[in-house]
């Protein structure tokens, strides 16, 4: 069976993506990749290969919801639309939530799909 619907929560160290159909779900982890420079002394942060790999998590999905905080949210839909506008179709909506459980998620996720699919007029089961 395809997985024709995800969600993916998201924020600037971590990404926790979850396919899901009726009777099935898969999870996929991405983590950000700390690079540490003798000039900074520090951990640089490397937003842009993270948001990249959220990106490449996408592929062989028809639709994503994308959540997460605020923030986290805004820097990834930012990412999108100027690095990866190839991305962009597959992202169904952006929505702001407060760190929910994996079954909250799908949850969210369905009630998401189920009135965007009556808007676009797909009828694909949730």
């Amino acid at each position: 069976m395809s997985l024709f619907h995800a969600v993916a929560f998201v924020d600037h160290q971590s990404a926790h993506l979850l396919q899901f159909a009726p009777d099935e779900r898969v999870e996929q982890h991405v983590h950000e990749q700390l690079k540490f420079t003798r000039q900074h002394h520090s951990g640089v942060r490397t937003e842009h290969e993270f948001f990249g790999a959220v990106c490449d998590a996408f592929d062989g999905i028809a639709e994503v919801l994308v959540v997460g905080g605020h923030t986290s949210v805004a820097d990834f839909q930012r990412y999108v639309e100027k690095h990866r506008p190839q991305t962009m179709p597959r992202i169904a909506g952006y929505e702001v939530v407060d760190h929910p459980t994996d079954n909250q998620l799908v949850a969210l996720a369905r009630i998401f799909f189920v009135k965007h699919d009556r808007m676009v007029g797909t009828r694909v089961p949730t």
